[in-house]
């Protein structure tokens, strides 16, 4: 009965590891790199800047040992590695898809002129 708990422990307790390796070292790593392939950094700067940090946190996650919250950032930052991908192609291959990335410009600033029916602030005194 020993032996047979003994045994549960190790092999549950190194689950964590394993499911890192391929989660954040095959496939987010993978995704991530595919994105940037296709210039993800320009054509889908939000999944692609998103992706790069959650696998930066997955493994400082893992650092401190903490293999599921390493496990659920890689798998975050596979979906945002993929999106990136998909919406890179998208825009690189689309004439207009450099607009949609576009930062707007403000509208040109109009003069504020003075409008003579409000009272003034400070009253002057009447000679």
């Amino acid at each position: 009965m020993r032996r047979l708990a003994f045994v549960c422990v190790l092999a549950f307790g190194a689950c964590g590891p394993i499911e890192y390796v391929n989660t954040v070292t095959r496939r987010a790593d993978s995704a991530v790199e595919e994105a940037r392939a296709v210039n993800a950094a320009k054509w889908s700067p939000y999944w692609w800047t998103r992706a790069v940090e959650y696998l930066y946190q997955a493994r400082a996650e893992a650092a401190s040992a903490d293999f599921q919250a390493a496990n659920r950032f890689g798998r975050l930052s596979a979906e945002a590695a993929e999106k990136a991908r998909d919406e890179s192609i998208r825009r690189a291959s689309d004439p207009n898809g450099a607009k949609e990335i576009e930062v707007p410009t403000a509208p040109p600033a109009k003069p504020q002129s003075k409008k003579k029916d409000l009272a003034p602030a400070i009253e002057e005194p009447t000679p």
